[in-house]
């Protein structure tokens, strides 16, 4: 009972461990791939475009797989991410993000202009 007050207040702490473990093997990965994988993942952090719930679990474990496997096999970094950093880390979150927060924000400009020019045109 005590676990899911405190799961209430703080969240999944199944999550939190899943979290943990993603960091460790994070950290764990060799140069360069660990600098090119913790850039992504803060721009992942800072771009707002992380998934909620289930998902970002998922999205983290096939993020670090990814760079583990390409450790292993010897792939470079640009062989990975090409040459737009940016368009990889946007189109890898968005095969696991439905709706993100700047969704949500465009949407919400969208109908403020909208019904002020409505509200102008009265």
């Amino acid at each position: 009972m005590a676990a899911k007050w405190i799961e209430l207040v703080t969240g999944s702490l199944e999550q939190k461990r899943q979290y943990r473990k993603f960091k460790a093997r994070l950290d764990a990965l060799p140069e360069p791939y660990g600098a090119a994988a913790k850039a992504l993942f803060r721009y992942f952090m800072y771009n707002g475009g992380t998934p909620e719930d289930g998902a970002a679990i998922t999205m983290m474990n096939d993020f670090i797989d990814l760079w583990e496997r390409a450790a292993v096999d010897g792939t470079s970094v640009r062989a990975i991410v090409g040459d737009d950093p940016v368009e990889f880390a946007d189109s890898f979150v968005q095969a696991y993000v439905g709706k993100r927060w700047i969704d949500k924000e465009r949407e919400r400009l969208t109908k403020a202009i909208d019904d002020a020019a409505r509200e102008e045109q009265k």
